[in-house]
């Protein structure tokens, strides 16, 4: 009987380890999700300067 008190405590203990994972996996997705929209906001700003600079403004 005393070897099924430590089966569930091991079981506790993986759960637990498992739930602060969870959460390093949406942080390292959140700031991720950060670096690709400040890229891509970089891209669009490279885009418009491009397309002024190829604007004819002798009209």
């Amino acid at each position: 009987m005393a070897t099924d008190k430590a089966d569930i405590e091991l079981e506790d203990d993986f759960v637990a380890e498992e739930a602060d994972n969870a959460e390093a996996e949406v942080e390292v997705a959140k700031t991720n999700l950060t670096k690709r929209r400040i890229i891509d906001n970089y891209l669009e700003e490279r885009r418009l300067q491009k397309d002024l600079a190829d604007y004819d403004f002798d009209i």
